[in-house]
């Protein structure tokens, strides 16, 4: 046990909450109708799909970034400065997702913007899920993690929040040359971490099978 105050975690998953509803809120507010509408409202609607596109890429990955946030903090038994710290970076990398949001849904469809638009809003992501990697591996390092826990639902976790390296790199260089395909590449990544996962069911069901004797 680390000589060190242990904190409750109720504030920490409150204020994380509220950061992962305003972010989420603020996607929405960027999406608006320029110029003169009134002529053609349909066409002025439907010409905002760069728009669209990156909302729902960025709603996803908040959101896939709060499940992995949410199943972390319910293995937690308490927190400590270091760990709380270590949030912060998490909230700081998704709170600034509107941002390269807004430039995606402005600059997808014009070939001098697109390019620098999509590579903002891939480092952001990998940055994103990064770091809640380092939350993860914070909190079991320091003793955060309740020792009840399985340690296959543990590994799985892990498995679940370890970022893909290779696959980011290669979907930021893609848009480089090729920023719709790599936005299309980031939209897959977050909803494969959104959807629920068979595997995931199947493995943690024969894990608690596996700990019972069945």
């Amino acid at each position: 046990m680390r000589d060190e105050r242990r904190w409750r975690t109720d504030r920490l998953e409150s204020f994380s909450d509220g950061v992962f509803a305003i972010a989420v809120t603020l996607l929405v507010l960027e999406i608006g109708v320029q110029g003169d509408w009134r002529a053609d409202p349909l066409r002025a609607v439907l010409d905002l799909w760069p728009e669209y596109l990156a909302y729902i890429v960025s709603f996803a990955t908040i959101g896939a970034i709060w499940l992995g946030h949410s199943a972390v903090t319910s293995y937690l038994q308490g927190t400590d400065r270091v760990l709380s710290r270590v949030n912060l970076l998490v909230l700081l990398a998704v709170s600034f997702l509107p941002f390269p949001t807004k430039l995606l849904g402005q600059f997808l469809s014009e070939e001098r913007g697109e390019r620098v638009a999509t590579t903002m809003l891939g480092l952001n992501l990998f940055l994103a899920s990064l770091l809640l990697y380092v939350f993860w591996r914070t909190a079991l390092a320091r003793g955060h993690v309740a020792p009840d826990a399985d340690d296959v639902d543990l590994a799985l976790v892990t498995r679940r929040l370890t970022p893909g390296l290779l696959g980011y790199g290669v979907l930021i260089a893609t848009g480089l040359a090729f920023p719709l395909v790599a936005v299309g590449g980031y939209l897959l990544v977050a909803l494969a971490l959104v959807l629920p996962s068979p595997w995931r069911r199947r493995r943690t069901t024969e894990g608690s099978e596996a700990a019972a004797g069945t």
